[in-house]
């Protein structure tokens, strides 16, 4: 990146520019709640001809329904791959609201319903269109690369959609075209894949609430306590977090590597929602949260994100019965940003 390029990028947000939910999580259930929530959603989904698509980082008994009833667990790329191949009439998403946007504007044909329409991302709240679009504009040279992790506008003003999944060989693959990139939202995971590819890359200025905090330090004593752990880390975390990694990678690749290292013991620097599905993968190994104690955490540095932890049960239930809490993505919008959106999940299909 040329020093002119720096004045460019958009300053680093110290403080949040957009409201953190308050504390939240899974209810207190009364005395069988829980199981009789359970049994009511199982039912609701084969009456409604529905099924349920939940990313990793939802509370287990979401995964737990999903795996059980013939719907899915998974990261971002696999939801909506998922959510394009099944022949349900409805999908219900258990995530963030961006998840639920990809969903629709794959399947405009479905009805896609959410627990709850408040659970935001940071990263898409930290890329608002009304700045990122003009930003783009200024610069018309370059390939928009747009993080699944953005809104419906957003997309349809992209080239390329990509999870982290993809990230690196979707800009490998620009990179032998000739072309330079125009990166956004997560710094973090673009310094990572600027950092691998060698590829000129502008990046956007915003980063996940739960994977900035962790913190090299803390982890660094984790291991001197723990020598015979690996570390797993999500490239949304920090540089200095990435470069104690044993493994870098997306969910997926995160419970893949769980499975086939030989390590008794993993640092995990992702959202806790993870340990679900790494404990059905590695039953006899012990997962242990990264910490994001030391210099600069807060009591909001717990591994889990408090918008994921606004999908319960209980709002399952309740949008399953009123049919409430749907997604919708103007159809002009949703066209442009299908574009981009195809583009990753072909991608991703001919790569397997």
């Amino acid at each position: 990146m040329s020093p002119d390029q720096e004045t460019d990028i958009p300053p680093i947000l110290t403080e949040p520019v957009y409201p953190l939910p308050g504390s939240v999580g899974v209810p207190d259930y009364a005395p069988g709640e829980r199981e009789t929530l359970v049994s009511e959603i199982r039912t609701l989904l084969r009456e409604k001809d529905a099924v349920l698509v939940a990313h990793y980082y939802t509370d287990e008994d979401l995964q737990m329904i999903a795996d059980e009833t013939g719907g899915t667990v998974a990261d971002s790329l696999e939801m909506a791959r998922f959510g394009n191949r099944h022949p349900a009439s409805t999908l219900v998403v258990a995530g963030v609201r961006f998840m639920g946007e990809t969903a629709k504007i794959l399947n405009p044909e479905k009805r896609v319903l959410m627990p709850t329409l408040q659970a935001e991302c940071s990263l898409d709240l930290g890329c608002p269109p009304e700045k990122f679009i003009p930003f783009c504009d200024a610069h018309p040279d370059r390939t928009v690369v747009v993080y699944a992790n953005t809104c419906a506008e957003v997309k349809a003003r992209a080239d390329w959609v990509v999870t982290s999944s993809i990230a690196v060989d979707v800009v490998r693959h620009l990179k032998e075209q000739g072309k330079k990139v125009l990166w956004a939202p997560d710094r973090f995971l673009g310094n990572y894949v600027q950092r691998v590819t060698g590829a000129d890359m502008l990046l956007w200025q915003a980063s996940c609430i739960v994977h900035e905090r962790f913190k090299a330090e803390a982890i660094q004593n984790m291991v001197n306590h723990y020598p015979d752990a690996a570390i797993l880390v999500h490239p949304e975390s920090p540089d200095s977090v990435i470069a104690l990694a044993d493994v870098v990678g997306s969910t997926t690749q995160l419970i893949n590597a769980a499975r086939e290292l030989p390590n008794p013991r993993f640092i995990v620097a992702t959202d806790n929602g993870i340990f679900y599905k790494m404990r059905q993968a590695a039953p006899d190994k012990i997962f242990m949260e990264a910490p994001s104690a030391g210099e600069g955490a807060t009591c909001e540095s717990c591994a889990h994100c408090p918008w994921m932890a606004m999908n319960h049960l209980r709002n399952l239930a309740d949008v399953l019965k009123n049919g409430s809490n749907e997604i919708h993505v103007p159809e002009d919008i949703r066209v442009r940003a299908l574009r981009a959106t195809q583009r990753m999940v072909d991608f991703a299909a001919a790569r397997n």
